[in-house]
């Protein structure tokens, strides 16, 4: 990861960016990432108890797509990934409170806290979202599914993003 950009202001995040998964968008040419979040991934199946099939990273990035039409999301860029994307923490106003887009997507079970190559979390606070989550069985929890940690865990590295 490279170093923050010191010179890097918030931004509003617009309402016509283009979603690309359930942690990432694009805004014209620049690609953003929420930091510390994994979304499930597209292509992945989730399993609903009727035995309905969802796919997984759709089911992400749908609750993405509703945090950005009914909230004013305000994002704060902290570091570029590899792939070049700019990592930012997100900010949503909702009935007049902020609060953190990560742990919102994460504790309501429609995203999980990201992990560094070794499977540690790279955020305390998102991995209790997601361990309580979990444990209630919201969201996505609420179904079967393939966490997107284990599968990106199993990736060869040069596929990892």
């Amino acid at each position: 990861m490279a170093p923050p950009n010191a010179t890097a202001t918030p931004f509003l995040v617009s309402k016509s960016v283009e979603l690309l998964t359930g942690d990432t968008w694009r805004d014209g040419s620049k690609v953003y990432r929420l930091y510390g979040v994994q979304s499930c991934l597209r292509g992945t199946i989730a399993i609903a108890a009727d035995g309905k099939e969802f796919d997984c990273g759709n089911v992400s990035l749908a609750h993405l797509a509703a945090f950005f039409s009914t909230a004013a999301v305000t994002c704060q860029p902290i570091a570029v990934a590899l792939d070049k994307a700019t990592f930012v923490v997100c900010g949503a106003k909702l009935d007049g409170n902020t609060i953190d887009l990560g742990t919102a997507l994460i504790a309501a079970g429609y995203a999980f806290a990201a992990t560094d190559q070794k499977g540690n979390a790279v955020s305390a606070n998102y991995l209790v979202a997601e361990l309580n989550a979990k444990m209630q069985s919201d969201g996505l929890w609420a179904m079967k599914f393939q966490h997107p940690i284990e599968l990106l865990l199993k990736r060869p590295k040069e596929q990892n993003q």
